[in-house]
């Protein structure tokens, strides 16, 4: 390979323990690159803004070629969950988007999520007395993971299931969204999402017998009222809810987590100033972005940079090297400041017609949990090293042992 084709390269050793000196070098060197895996990459806190707010597509099926376009083609041809989990609202344009969105938007509004903070507080201390118990373990275990799956099982309405196999099944699929380095990862993501459309299916038929004042009640009842939904677009949604409601949260918690731990300076300050939660969790949005990447898909040839990305190309926009671009956040824009300003002006939530959907939910899981965990464990340290989950978006701690 060229020096130019290895500007990126997630499979090298290292990358996904800390990727942010290959951001910061495209940014200097291409900042809207043409990357031989057959995707545009675009890393400025400008031109991202830019493509987040454009009329892009983010329907893969219509990228022309490349890698990815290879993948997604293996994925549909070997199972039938590929092409109905592309049914999700993440997955389709304006107005099935706009259709798909509005069953479910009236729940995440700040309003309706502010009612959920007494549950998260519970949800909260319990895996927080489940550390103190300890004396410390792995905050990603008893935190950070079960907070967000309990919560969003709660508001769909869901029975009791296997946590720890859908925990598994959706560190699989989520590797759909980025390149898959071999055949046999690809056959892994194919069976998680085979499985997952499976159990979706299955707690659709549960809901369907025990209906609830629930989410999920609430789309089976808009589908079968209003036909608004087919039974494939209520399992996409479903399976979408159930993995982008927790697997974001989680690398929210366990990231920011590690940055307090990383800048003791930043922890002291949380801990004198808890006010400062709100604002901190913006904070280590920027500074570690739970998603580390977004797609489009240009439908015309698309300007951006000096250059011109002809239609069909696939585009990723890498948020955490916007969220880092020192021509947006200034000379300290790799330093974590609690007390940012401008902190909230990040773009990992996206933003446009596709903004996250869950960002007001992340908001109140995150500030409670960052608000009970410094003032419970004044100790709070390092109780060894990080084990990061080799992910090249939804990147995050898969380990993160702490001592209390």
């Amino acid at each position: 390979m060229t020096e130019t084709e290895l500007l990126f390269n997630p499979f090298e050793p290292g990358y996904t323990d800390d990727p942010y000196p290959t951001y910061r070098r495209m940014r200097e060197t291409d900042p809207v690159h043409d990357h031989p895996f057959g995707l545009w990459m675009v890393t400025r806190y400008e031109d991202a803004v830019t493509v987040l707010r454009s009329k892009l597509s983010v329907e893969e099926k219509l990228v022309n070629a490349g890698m990815l376009r290879e993948q997604y083609d293996a994925i549909d041809a070997d199972t039938g969950a590929g092409t109905i989990l592309s049914l999700s609202m993440l997955d389709r344009d304006p107005p099935d988007h706009t259709r798909l969105r509005s069953l479910v938007a009236k729940v995440f509004t700040p309003r309706s999520v502010g009612a959920l903070e007494p549950q998260v507080a519970e949800l909260v201390d319990e895996g927080l007395d489940r550390i103190a118990a300890d004396g410390g373990g792995d905050l990603v275990e008893s935190l950070a993971f079960p907070l967000p799956f309990e919560v969003i099982s709660r508001m769909l309405g869901l029975p009791p299931t296997d946590h720890l196999r859908i925990r598994e099944l959706s560190g699989w699929l989520v590797r759909s969204l980025e390149p898959v380095p071999d055949d046999e990862t690809l056959a892994r993501v194919i069976a998680a999402g085979d499985e997952l459309a499976e159990i979706a299916r299955d707690l659709i038929a549960y809901k369907r017998e025990h209906p609830g004042d629930d989410l999920l009640t609430a789309m089976i009842a808009a589908e079968e009222d209003g036909d608004r939904l087919s039974d494939d677009e209520l399992v996409a949604q479903l399976v979408l809810l159930y993995v982008a409601g927790h697997e974001t949260t989680v690398n929210l918690v366990a990231n920011g987590t590690v940055a307090l731990l990383r800048n003791p300076d930043q922890l002291a300050l949380l801990r004198e100033r808890p006010e400062l939660a709100a604002n901190a969790v913006e904070e280590f949005l920027r500074y570690d972005s739970p998603v580390q990447q977004t797609r489009r898909v240009t439908t015309a040839p698309f300007e951006l940079g000096g250059k011109v990305i002809p239609e069909g190309s696939f585009v990723s926009v890498v948020l955490a090297s916007a969220n880092r671009d020192e021509a947006f956040w200034g000379p300290d824009a790799d330093r974590l400041r609690i007390d940012r300003d401008n902190a909230r002006q990040h773009v990992s939530f996206g933003s446009g017609v596709h903004h996250c959907l869950g960002a007001a939910l992340a908001r109140l899981e995150g500030r409670v949990a960052f608000e009970r965990l410094v003032t419970r464990f004044p100790g709070l340290a390092p109780g060894g090293e990080v084990r990061w989950n080799g992910r090249i978006n939804l990147r995050g701690p898969a380990e993160l042992p702490i001592t209390v």
